[in-house]
């Protein structure tokens, strides 16, 4: 199982890229961060764009991969989005993993002046965006009409280093994002059940996740694909544990230990941020980097 980390984008860089430089010393195997416009709490502080701080981070790191968590279709255009992980790819030397989701009604829903889609309308717009996407990311020329997007003899030469495209973690809990997940994904991202967020118990939230990736398999037999080609991830925070599995070592072991059981192979944790939902005592947080991985194979 691996251990990886995000970073918000809430620093100036002058003080950002220490945060990005520890990730890497303390062996996280992927730092994620947040792309959004403003998110939640966060919303009238500082916040910066996503991708420049992922391109200034691969600048600062050698090892450690880095990634969206996620991106998504509420203000991004599959020919503008490509041309800009081309770019990221080629400055990281291929260290770029893409997490992707259908995008919800936070202020980035409205911020370019829609209305917020309907949970509907967000579905139809991943089903299309995706599959573009790939396209673009995959292929020196694009030309598509959709319903939603257009290429018109877009250019992506010469590609991502990656090969034939970097990696796609496709964040899903419905039947058509699972399919997505399984036709395009190399990984799967949930942050288990949100309805169990306030009143539910963890034991409810394994469950819940054990019925996730056996919807996952049911999507990847469908299309004929082994979902143990299929790394599943699990973004944490949002589950009933909150975060309690940041309390000591072992309260981690214990926890990533049972959702490895359920067929995890990554689990995400925020760095931890004062006076916010992710406050965690970082000489723990640092111990938890260090040791757990051990302890989990």
């Amino acid at each position: 199982m691996r251990l990886s980390t995000v970073i918000l984008p809430i620093h100036r860089w002058g003080e950002g890229q220490k945060t990005w430089r520890r990730a890497e010393e303390l062996g996280f195997h992927t730092a994620y961060t947040y792309d959004h416009l403003s998110w939640r709490t966060f919303r009238d502080g500082p916040w910066f764009g996503a991708l420049p701080t992922l391109t200034a981070a691969a600048t600062v790191t050698n090892r450690l991969r880095l990634g969206t968590l996620v991106t998504s279709p509420n203000f991004r255009h599959p020919v503008t989005l490509a041309k800009e992980l081309i770019s990221l790819d080629d400055v990281s030397e291929g260290r770029v993993t893409l997490g992707i989701g259908a995008g919800g009604t936070g202020f980035d829903a409205t911020a370019l002046g829609q209305e917020p889609w309907t949970p509907r309308e967000r579905a139809d717009r991943f089903a299309e965006f995706v599959p573009l996407l790939d396209r673009l990311l995959t292929q020196d020329a694009v030309s598509y009409e959709g319903d939603f997007y257009s290429a018109h003899e877009a250019r992506n030469i010469p590609g991502c280093v990656q090969r034939p495209r970097l990696p796609f973690a496709v964040a899903a809990t419905g039947p058509r994002g699972m399919r997505l997940a399984a036709r395009h994904g190399q990984a799967w991202v949930t942050t288990g059940d949100p309805r169990l967020f306030e009143t539910g118990t963890p034991e409810e939230s394994v469950a819940a996740l054990r019925g996730q990736i056996a919807r996952l398999g049911d999507a990847c037999a469908t299309l004929g694909r082994d979902p143990a080609g299929l790394e599943k991830v699990l973004l944490t925070g949002f589950t009933p544990d909150r975060t309690r599995p940041l309390e000591s070592v072992e309260a981690f072991v214990d926890f990533a230990g049972r959702h490895r059981e359920l067929g995890f192979t990554e689990i995400v944790v925020h760095w931890p941020i004062p006076g916010s939902d992710f406050a965690a005592d970082e000489k723990v947080y640092e111990r938890i980097a260090l040791e757990a991985p051990a302890h989990l194979g």
